[in-house]
């Protein structure tokens, strides 16, 4: 007899025939919808809000302040960039120019004159390169010469780095002091007045490098350095039987040298006969101190000299007095110092010009006597005799 009840009995065979039984989904938190609010779009939940730091005002002053300078790096790094390519592109100039930037002139004020002058073009460029240079206190006044094509940055550089020009004076040997401060009154490239004549004898002959404006007191005091310096050291190597006392006795001899020729391979011979004359107490009888003594120390007679002039004596003509004059006659270079001081080893006491520029030297008087009449068929024009032999 089956003790379950009929009812269960048939619920298990109900079920087994139609398979599982579905399990019903968990029931929603949220309430159902109806049809209308079904059709609205959800609300999407507001953004959180920033916080209190972020939205502080030192933190916004910050990023602004950030940004600005980001924006002014890029602007000013594309401003160096163009203008680094327009400093060193070529400039206007067309040929060199040399343009004199005086003194007392501003930044401004140079960078006007180069535009003027046509060396530059951009003047704001040549003040903005000089000033990211820190070079505003280097730009010197003085004489400049620009090369063709120079760029801003070439102009800069020469300037700063003090390029000037460098003029040349050349003093020629044997000018008298008071020539050569005419030379340098003539020389519209220096400045300054001189107040005296340098003694004659104290300016070395020679080729001195000066820049424009420079003060022509400047320059003779130049050349009287190198004067005591050059004789100081020929004085020192000098031979050792000449016979003259002192350094300025020296000077005195070569300036009568200088004056007597101007061939190179003569002086030693010409300070030979000088130094033989002085050695033999005869007097030096040397024409250009006689012009010196009727001069002055101006310069040349211009005509010959008279035979009344050859006996009028004067502190300086050696036809009439005894040794060497109280004074140099002229300035001389190293050359005749330096044949002064180491004249030739001969016996010749005479020379006189040979009509083509040089002298011919003799021991005797007789020798010299007829080297004389030579030269007075050649300047009448006619065929001389042959010289006399002499010794070298």
């Amino acid at each position: 007899m089956n003790s379950k009840p009929p009812h269960e009995s048939a619920g298990r065979g109900a079920a087994s025939k139609s398979g599982p039984v579905p399990v019903p989904p968990p029931p929603s938190s949220k309430p159902p919808r109806s049809p209308r609010a079904a059709l609205e779009p959800e609300r999407v939940p507001a953004p959180a809000r920033r916080s209190r730091r972020v939205r502080h005002p030192l933190v916004i002053a910050g990023n602004a302040i950030f940004t600005v300078l980001i924006v002014l790096s890029v602007a000013v790094g594309g401003a160096l960039y163009v203008g680094k390519q327009r400093f060193e592109a070529p400039g206007p100039l067309s040929d060199d120019k040399v343009v004199n930037i005086p003194r007392g002139l501003g930044i401004r004020d140079i960078a006007d004159l180069l535009a003027r002058e046509g060396v530059i073009d951009q003047p704001w460029v040549f003040i903005g390169g000089v000033l990211v240079l820190k070079a505003r206190g280097d730009l010197k006044s003085g004489e400049y010469q620009f090369s063709k094509a120079a760029s801003l940055a070439d102009v800069v550089n020469t300037i700063i780095e003090n390029k000037v020009v460098q003029h040349a004076l050349t003093i020629p040997e044997g000018l008298t002091s008071e020539q050569i401060v005419a030379k340098l009154l003539e020389n519209d490239a220096l400045s300054g007045q001189i107040k005296e004549i340098p003694h004659e004898g104290t300016l070395l002959p020679e080729t001195y490098k000066f820049t424009r404006g420079m003060a022509r007191a400047q320059i003779i005091q130049r050349m009287q350095q190198a004067h005591l310096h050059l004789v100081q050291e020929i004085w020192e190597h000098r031979m050792a039987d000449l016979p003259v006392k002192t350094p300025e006795q020296l000077v005195t001899l070569a300036s009568i040298v200088e004056k007597e020729t101007g061939k190179p391979d003569e002086r030693s011979r010409v300070a030979s006969v000088f130094v033989n004359r002085l050695k033999s107490k005869m007097r030096l009888q040397s024409d250009p101190t006689i012009i010196y003594g009727l001069t002055g120390g101006k310069g040349s007679l211009g005509r010959p000299i008279l035979k009344s002039e050859i006996e009028q004596p004067t502190p300086y003509n050696t036809y009439v007095i005894d040794g060497l004059p109280p004074g140099p006659i002229a300035n001389p270079g190293r050359a005749s110092l330096d044949a002064a001081a180491n004249p030739a080893r001969t016996k010749d006491l005479y020379f006189v010009a040979d009509g083509s520029g040089g002298h011919v030297f003799s021991e005797t008087y007789d020798a010299h006597q007829k080297n004389v009449a030579r030269l007075r068929v050649i300047e009448h024009g006619t065929t001389p005799p042959a010289p006399p032999a002499t010794k070298p």
